[in-house]
């Protein structure tokens, strides 16, 4: 079984170089908040890795492989702890789900949901998810894309770090299947309405709104303790979801 605390393991990304050979600084949407692994996410690194876990690796996957099925594949980003990830797992066996998330403690913590449930449709990568679709995931492979409640970067000055981006939008697209779909959830009305100027510029997208803005919460999403006290306390929370047309 293999040692989660080794470099491979440290490094969420990796880094690239120019001809000169100095290493390339790269505008990230996240930073390693790295809290400290308790006793039981770390024993589920060590325990449960060989079975859940899935390394980085500049080689696509091979899903069948994976999951010994050829069930569609539901990619999530940025899972944070995993609870949701996990209910949708678990709810839905006849999909493959793979869930990214850079910070292990949360890998952990998803780890020890999907073993208490004796999910088996599930796999984590610990790392950058824009590496993980660059070199992992095949061309119109995937049924659905989820990205709910990223980084908002509410500060403007911090905008740029935003992970919805044309190019990130165009990335996603050329993973998902013809009429595949790509749902983004968040709280932050003003990257809600950045995310809907993106796709809506973005070509190969129709969104799937009646009024072309946003759509209910569907069932498919479960609805998060933090979400919910949002909810009573007046918050708004934004769901979209854009389908690839071609």
């Amino acid at each position: 079984m293999k040692d989660v605390n080794t470099q491979e393991y440290k490094d969420v990304n990796t880094q690239e170089y120019n001809e000169d050979g100095k290493a390339i600084r790269k505008v990230r949407s996240f930073v390693r908040r790295e809290g400290r692994l308790t006793k039981g996410q770390q024993h589920a690194l060590d325990t449960y890795w060989a079975d859940l876990g899935l390394n980085f690796s500049a080689k696509l996957l091979d899903y069948q492989q994976v999951f010994g099925n050829n069930n569609p594949v539901v990619v999530e980003i940025g899972f944070g702890m995993g609870s949701s990830l996990v209910e949708m797992a678990q709810a839905m066996p006849e999909l493959n789900f793979i869930g990214i998330e850079v910070h292990r403690p949360g890998v952990g913590a998803c780890l020890i949901s999907a073993q208490k449930a004796g999910i088996k449709n599930l796999r984590v990568i610990c790392h950058d998810a824009v590496e993980v679709f660059k070199y992992m995931l095949a061309d119109k492979s995937l049924s659905k894309v989820q990205l709910f409640f990223p980084d908002p970067w509410h500060k403007k000055r911090h905008h740029k770090r935003r992970i919805v981006q044309p190019k990130f939008v165009q990335m996603v697209h050329e993973k998902l299947s013809v009429a595949g779909v790509f749902h983004l959830a968040t709280d932050w009305e003003n990257y809600a309405e950045h995310m809907l100027e993106v796709l809506d510029k973005a070509p190969g997208y129709e969104n799937l709104a009646n009024d072309n803005l946003y759509v209910p919460r569907p069932e498919s999403r479960p609805l998060t303790k933090f979400e919910a006290r949002g909810h009573r306390l007046g918050h708004g929370v934004w769901d979209l979801m854009f389908q690839r047309k071609k």
